[in-house]
């Protein structure tokens, strides 16, 4: 209800999320909610533990600093990832907003390493911790905001697919569990003179070093290449399916240069007794409208088929059958027959799950297994096989 209200108060036209200001202004939102939020956790915790002299406190307090950092640095990226493209960066600065989620995740380790060793020196060096209602009322009431503040940046993340939104909902959440051990610290030191503010602050520490981490893990996957999101690879292949003339699709790579801006290339199997011209038309149809639809750069190559030969049409789908024995391979495609009499080629490519790829099986054994197999119905056919990878 709340995250609703504040969207609707300070983002105009929000329902318009693909437009690349309404969304710079959900990041903006959910950057200057997460500073105010995490400021007044920082306040109130610093001046606890201080009060308290407890280190599990005081940890928690600057780890809601380095959440407030990592906020102003979510506000940075959303402005600088969305600078047009210039001559060095020609496909725009999109993936900064990733960089500004890796520094995010950084900070909060560092946060961890920190108090991991002022942990350590509180159960060398014990101080007595002095348990205070209000305070810890207060506490308990910071848990809420915590779970209040994963909610709405996971709500703004997902409404506008930002890997650092999603990842301060993540770090949110984490902070939920750290701050409910820093709670039941400061209740138990109200019945033991064991140190275990300082054993709860080391547990609190490993938490968020932990966090940190799954933060690294999340946001570095988009900048190595990670595979494409499932429902646009099906975007695709549907969309292209849907025009005329279009009787296959093969060879998708995406490129992801930030949310919103990535560049697909495809190959599009075509009749080959078509007129050119008119399937050149399509094509560039097919181009313009799916660009646009989807939000993406899209390239489409013209594979054509032969439809009409019978015996190619024969061949390929008896040779479609052998491959069904193999189940890495997942597909086939480009399929032809060159030459003449006793003398023949068969050259197609096939598709291999990656996952067997290079693991299980080598390039140069799919395409001996493969030979096998056609040679052992038609001696007469020599195979050309090219062996793709699946990339989505």
């Amino acid at each position: 209800m709340l995250s609703n209200l504040l969207v609707k108060s300070f983002v105009k036209d929000n329902e318009n999320i693909q437009d690349e200001d309404v969304r710079n202004k959900y990041g903006y939102l959910a950057g200057i909610v997460g500073i105010f939020m995490n400021f007044l956790l920082f306040a109130f915790k610093l001046a606890i533990g201080l009060f308290t002299s407890s280190i599990a406190v005081m940890a928690d307090a600057f780890n809601n600093l380095s959440d407030m950092a990592s906020s102003v640095i979510t506000i940075v990226g959303f402005k600088l990832s969305c600078a047009p493209p210039d001559e060095e960066h020609p496909f725009g600065h999109g993936r900064l907003e990733y960089l500004s989620a890796l520094i995010v995740a950084f900070m909060v380790m560092l946060v961890g390493v920190q108090f991991i060793k002022s942990s350590v020196e509180r159960i060398l060096n014990p101080l007595p911790i002095k348990f205070e209602m209000i305070p810890f009322i207060i506490l308990f009431m910071s848990i809420l905001i915590k779970i209040w503040l994963s909610r709405f940046n996971k709500f703004i993340g997902k409404k506008i697919d930002s890997s650092a939104l999603k990842a301060a909902s993540l770090d949110a959440m984490g902070d939920v569990v750290t701050s409910s051990c820093v709670v039941l610290s400061f209740l138990a030191a109200k019945y033991t003179t064991i140190p275990v503010d300082g054993y709860v602050g080391i547990v609190v520490s490993l938490l968020i070093l932990y966090a940190g981490f799954t933060l690294v893990k999340d946001t570095i996957n988009p900048l190595l290449g990670e595979a494409p999101d499932e429902e646009l690879v099906n975007s695709i292949v549907d969309g292209l399916m849907s025009y005329d003339m279009v009787i296959g699709v093969h060879d998708l790579i995406i490129h992801n240069y930030g949310v919103g801006k990535s560049i697909a290339s495809v190959h599009a199997e075509i009749p080959s007794d078509k007129d050119i011209l008119d399937i050149h038309e399509v094509i560039d149809t097919a181009e313009r409208e799916l660009s646009e639809k989807l939000k993406i750069y899209l390239v489409i190559h013209m594979d054509p088929v032969n439809v009409q030969d019978e015996e190619i049409y024969e061949t390929r789908q008896e040779l479609e059958d052998m491959l069904k024995q193999n189940t890495y391979i997942l597909s086939m495609h480009d399929f032809r027959i060159v030459g003449k009499g006793k003398r023949k080629n068969l050259i197609f490519d096939v598709v291999v799950d990656p996952n067997e790829l290079d693991r299980n099986i080598t390039k140069e054994e799919i395409k001996a297994n493969i030979t096998n197999l056609v040679k052992s119905v038609h001696p007469e056919y020599g195979c050309i096989i090219g062996v793709d990878r699946k990339f989505y």
